[in-house]
């Protein structure tokens, strides 16, 4: 079987090792450009980029599907009997849809037609939702297509239960699971897909740094644990306060709720290594 994979960050890394286990090794991986990373602007690749290179496996990186060139390229690997697609993070045009024989299969982790968009995993933690994960037919609409497979994962919003640590590898490896158990009867026309119900879909955004901004005094304690559960890596979940007589941002590395109460454990105040929020309380003098 001849499979076109699109995907990009850890989570496509997660699915393609489950992929693998399974014995299902892509012919192609697209994925995005390398991008500088951290302080000193290191370029880096894609985790997609570096599964695929440790395996000799042919990596096409574009900025854009959305030129000739971009066609060409993918169609001189082909030809393809499916495409595989595990948060790419890019829009990927009809022509290229249809260019695998039996079109684009997305492994998308909320239960649609809930979250559809770019950040379904914060989106379900922020709203308490219960995680889960479909398998869909790509179409030109965004997370629009015919559903092959859906599950959802019964399990409560606890503290370990944040973006990176759970939701990526639990989420990416039950979605390629659930491929793996419908892939081949699609390609052989005995799979069947059930429709999405249009009328009850929710979409989510792009998460922009500033969406990690909390209010201590306004925003609910459950929101605020949700952010810091949400935001875990990027962007954090943080609030500004004046410590020693200057305002200063304080990122929120830790948080719970007792009671129905806020409980923050740890913090990192800008400029300091992480502590307890009970020293860093201590040492503000402009709370006291």
């Amino acid at each position: 079987m001849n499979i076109l994979f699109f995907g990009t960050p850890e989570f496509a890394k997660d699915t393609l090792d489950t992929l693998e286990e399974k014995g299902i090794i892509p012919t192609c991986v697209v994925t995005a450009e390398d991008k500088p990373v951290g302080r000193k602007m290191v370029l880096t690749p894609p985790p997609a980029k570096v599964w695929a290179e440790a395996r000799n496996i042919p990596v096409v990186q574009l900025k854009t599907l959305r030129t000739e060139k971009a066609f060409t390229e993918l169609l001189a690997h082909g030809p393809f009997d499916v495409g595989i697609v595990s948060s790419y993070g890019k829009i990927i045009p009809k022509n290229i849809l249809d260019l695998p024989k039996k079109g684009m299969l997305n492994i998308h982790p909320s239960l649609l037609p809930l979250h559809r968009g770019a950040s379904p995993i914060q989106s379900t933690i922020l709203s308490g939702d219960s995680f889960g994960v479909s398998i869909i037919l790509l179409d030109e609409e965004m997370d629009h297509g015919p559903i092959l497979a859906q599950e959802e994962i019964a399990r409560d919003i606890l503290p370990q239960d944040a973006y990176r640590d759970v939701a990526e590898k639990t989420l990416a490896k039950k979605g390629a699971l659930m491929l793996v158990d419908v892939l081949q009867a699609w390609v052989e026309n005995t799979q069947p897909t059930t429709e999405q119900n249009h009328t009850e879909a929710t979409f989510c955004k792009k998460i922009q740094k500033s969406d990690g901004e909390v209010d201590l005094e306004k925003d609910t304690p459950q929101e605020i644990v949700h952010k810091v559960r949400a935001f875990a890596g990027w962007p954090g979940t943080f609030f500004f306060t004046l410590y020693n007589g200057i305002k200063i941002r304080v990122l929120i590395t830790k948080a719970d709720l007792k009671d129905g109460l806020l409980v923050l454990q740890s913090v990192k105040p800008e400029g300091k290594n992480e502590m307890s929020y009970e020293d860093f309380i201590r040492g503000n003098q402009s709370a006291k």
